[in-house]
Parts: C-alpha cells; structure tokens; sequence
C-alpha cells in the first residue's frame, strides 16, 4: 500500500489493513518521518490497540524508537489519583519526545484517543523541574531533599514505588519517575561517592551508574506560586463559593487532593 506524504491541514483516509499489517504500515510511516527529522503521533482507538501497535511495529522496525503514552485509567473527576506507575510512564514518555534528537528520544508516540483528549503541562514545566546529579558531583543533603518535596517526592522510610525517596545516614534511596529501577546514593560527606540501583523487593543494591535523572514527581507543580495560581483560577472559572470546597482548601494548605490530575489546566 502506497503511503502519501502527510501535510499539515491535510487528510489522507486509507483502507483499514488486515491483520498486523496496520502496524506494518504505521512502522514504514514512522521510519520515514524519522529519516525527514520528524516525530509521528499515532491515535489510536482504545488503549488496546495502542499497545498492540507498540508490540508489533517493535517487530516490523527494531530500530524505531517508539514510546505509548498511557491513559490515567481513571474516570473524569474521579475521587482517586492515577496509579503511580502510570504516572511514571506518562511522564518518561513527555520527557522523550522533547529528547527525540538525542539517543533517550522518541521517533513515534502512540497514544488512545481518549488520553489525548486532555490537557498537558507545557513542555516548561518538566524542564524547570528536572533535575540531575553524577558521581564526585557535590551534593547538599537538605537542598536535595526540598528539591524532591517540591517536586512532588514522598519521603518514606522504604523505597518501593516511583516517586519516593528515604536518606538514612549517607544513604539517599531514591526511584525516580521515569525510571524501571530506584537508586541507592552513597554521600562521603557532601560529594557522591557512589550511585547504584537496587532491588526495591531485597533492598540489596545491585549495579553501579553514573548519574540519575530526576523527573517530577506529579504532572503538576505544587509550588507557591502554582498554588496561588489555582486558587485565582478557581475563582475566575468556577461558581459559588470557593471556601467550601475541599478542593479549594487543600490546595491552600499545600495538599494535593486525589484526583486533582483532572484540575491540570488550572496550574498553568
């Protein structure tokens, strides 16, 4: 099947593949695009096909750099937050499409029609609160651990899930969003002696990196500013009276209620 070259305002409609050759298709786009210096965006109807086509265009093209970016899986103004490990993934996939020229990039981004229905932070926000640090880099314990608190870190007294952070002694754990495996920070006084991954089942350190990535702990900033921010918006755009609202009133106590995720536009 021949592909048209894609053109902004244009609409090219195809016959629907049989089988896996959609993926087929879609793989061939992809690699073309890539070759042009472009990044592909691929919506799909529903989140199982998404994950299909990341499964089999991985077949078709071992060498495209593909990346989903998964739905909250939670219903509009729900009374719960999104799994942490999607939150971790959403925000990996985010970081790669603004790396998309560098070896951590995306070429293709698949992602259900459904999840790109919502608003997402501007690309600002993830780089003003992304951070990393390397091996022999200085290090100041407390300044870390505000940098993480802001970021939307919890401090925990064992690391297990994205997100979270421990210090105990030298010690930093840390498993940053974004990242498949926690981290272990060995400090000699204020310099990185060491940084490993480790077990976060065992807690056994493993092997030896060099540096750390740290994304932000939410989709969100809870800075502030940011706070201030949403409470000026919420008055402007919503009626009745804001001081009954539980929303309203965590956010200006500094807590993040569950299912804020779906107040978003209000940030920025």
């Amino acid at each position: 099947m021949h592909l048209p070259s894609l053109v902004t305002g244009k609409r090219y409609t195809l016959p629907q593949p049989l089988g896996s050759a959609d993926a087929l298709l879609l793989a061939s786009l992809g690699q073309r695009e890539k070759i042009a210096g472009k990044l592909t965006a691929i919506v799909t109807s529903d989140a199982a096909t998404a994950q299909r086509l990341m499964d089999e265009m991985a077949f078709f093209a071992p060498d495209l750099r593909c990346a989903l970016f998964p739905d909250w899986e939670t219903l509009p103004y729900d009374a719960f937050s999104p799994h942490q490990d999607l939150i971790s993934e959403r925000l990996a996939t985010l970081w790669r499409i603004q790396q998309r020229n560098k070896d951590t990039g995306a070429d293709v981004v698949i992602v259900p029609a459904t999840t790109a229905l919502y608003r997402l932070a501007p690309p600002s926000f993830l780089a003003g609160y992304t951070f990393e640090f390397k091996v022999k880099q200085k290090l100041d314990e407390a300044k870390l651990k505000g940098q993480l608190t802001l970021a939307g870190y919890s401090h925990v007294t064992q690391v297990v899930s994205p997100g979270e952070y421990a210090v105990r002694g030298g010690l930093i754990d840390l498993f940053p969003m974004g990242s498949l495996v926690p981290y272990r920070v060995d400090l000699f006084d204020d310099e990185i002696d060491s940084i490993r991954t480790f077990d976060p089942d065992s807690q056994r350190s493993l092997y030896p990196v060099p540096e750390v990535r740290l994304l932000p702990g939410r989709e969100f900033p809870m800075d502030n500013d940011a706070r201030a921010k949403f409470r000026n918006r919420w008055r402007e755009l919503l009626e009745g009276d804001p001081t009954k609202s539980r929303i309203y009133k965590d956010m200006g106590n500094g807590v993040a209620t569950a299912g804020i995720e779906y107040y978003l536009p209000l940030f920025f």
